[in-house]
């Protein structure tokens, strides 16, 4: 983890960190609770802020009341907040930085824009807040009073369950491992008690007088489905902020950490000039693939909506098993599926109780397996390795896991036993490839 410095803002010190050397300096300030230290071990975090400071000196800090820094009592209004950026700037030895502004710190980092442009670069705004209180006059904020004091009444008894997060960030939904880390971060942060004088005074934020004010070459980024913050607020900050850019993301996550890339290359473009393609990370995994045999024929034979019934019968099984088996699901093709497991001896037990359940309904699949290298951009799964697995795929017989010598070396005392079926051709792959019988 980077070091924990200390910036002194009159009679507060605020706590900041700095992640990466490049040549623009990049000052993120926080959504409504954080704690340095709690956030740097969630790996999802700590990949993002890394991969912000491969082009930038991304600059981070908690807010005065927030985890490492100082607690104070009661709420702290923007101006006094305003004040604390400047401390860590100085701190740091920033003359000037572009400011990112996310959920609650678009408010803040907008104020500041607005208030010392010859210190602002630019304006990066993510899911951010223009007004919390919805009502008439402002149709797309968070909730209406009444919502509001209900939420409040609820503070001291669930904060430090991990409420929130699948709201923060559907896409990982209510993960145990999710809940547990918001758990922590909320213990972390504050007391229930100065959250909630948070929330009261986030609550009465509502910055659209200041809004045209901004003056800075500005970005704004919102998920078109963010759960927390309406995205007709990102919509509105594109149309006031005079020529601002703005990029509308898929997804309903509000923070961007856990599906960063299309976020990171339109911040780097904006702060670069250039746009990087993400680079493929390389690890070793299993792939598996299945396909139904004879599924041509059999649908001719029962007509297409037999047919189609029994597709999604057959898909829905296969899935489950994957499940239980804790493959996942890379895509589906047809009749086909294409799965990756962290390890080769669980590929096979799952291969063998897909073929189990296909012959339940009268099915017969062929599948195939190999251990080797992989790519993976985002969600997505290539190279050698997985060329491989689907050649092998197409030398099964009807119900046969077959699997190619690498994973069968790797599950030595694991129980399972292999019938040798000889070495192959592997179409479009260089050399011979022994192949194996899963019994």
């Amino acid at each position: 983890m980077p070091s924990i410095r200390f910036a002194r803002s009159g009679d507060t010190q605020i706590a900041y960190q700095v992640v990466g050397d490049g040549p623009v300096d990049l000052v993120y300030v926080q959504g409504a609770f954080s704690h340095l230290g709690v956030q740097w071990e969630l790996p999802a975090y700590r990949q993002f802020c890394e991969r912000l400071g491969e082009f930038t000196r991304l600059i981070i800090f908690d807010k005065r009341g927030m985890g490492m820094s100082d607690r104070v009592p009661g709420a702290t209004p923007l101006e006094v907040r305003m004040d604390d950026i400047r401390a860590v700037m100085d701190a740091a030895g920033s003359e000037s930085a572009v400011i990112m502004g996310a959920s609650e710190g678009g408010p803040l980092a907008m104020l500041f824009a607005a208030a010392y442009p010859s210190l602002t670069r630019g304006l990066i705004l993510m899911g951010a807040e223009i007004r919390e209180r919805r009502d008439d006059d402002w149709p797309w904020g968070e909730s209406t009073p009444e919502e509001f004091e209900a939420g409040m009444a609820a503070v001291e008894e669930r904060w430090g369950q991990g409420a929130g997060i699948s709201f923060l960030a559907p896409s990982v939904g209510d993960a145990p491992w999710a809940r547990e880390w918001m758990a922590r971060l909320q213990l972390n942060s504050c007391t229930p008690g100065g959250a909630e004088a948070f929330m009261r005074m986030a609550f009465d934020i509502d910055v659209r007088d200041i809004v045209p004010a901004v003056r800075t070459p500005t970005l704004v980024l919102h998920a078109v489905g963010d759960k927390v913050c309406h995205v007709e607020n990102g919509r509105y900050l594109a149309r006031t902020i005079p020529d601002a850019r703005y990029v509308e993301l898929p997804g309903e996550d509000h923070i961007p950490w856990f599906d960063p890339d299309a976020t990171i290359a339109e911040i780097r473009e904006f702060i670069t000039g250039t746009r990087v393609p993400p680079v493929p990370e390389r690890v070793l995994s299993t792939v598996l693939f299945t396909d139904i045999v004879g599924s041509t024929g059999l649908a001719t034979t029962l007509g297409d909506r037999r047919w189609r019934q029994l597709l999604e019968s057959h898909n829905m099984m296969v899935r489950r098993e994957l499940a239980r088996f804790r493959g996942v699901e890379v895509s589906t093709a047809g009749d086909g599926f294409f799965a990756t497991f962290d390890g080769p001896a669980r590929a096979i037990r799952c291969g063998h109780a897909i073929a189990e359940g296909a012959a339940g309904m009268g099915l017969e699949v062929r599948t195939g397996i190999h251990t080797g290298e992989v790519e993976r951009i985002g969600d997505d799964v290539a190279g050698i390795g997985v060329h491989i697995g689907a050649r092998i795929a197409d030398l099964a017989q009807p119900g046969e896991v077959l699997v190619s010598r690498t994973v069968r070396d790797l599950v030595a005392g694991s129980g399972l036993q292999f019938e040798d079926r000889g070495e192959h051709e592997l179409r479009g792959v260089p050399g011979l490839w022994r192949v194996f019988s899963a019994a």
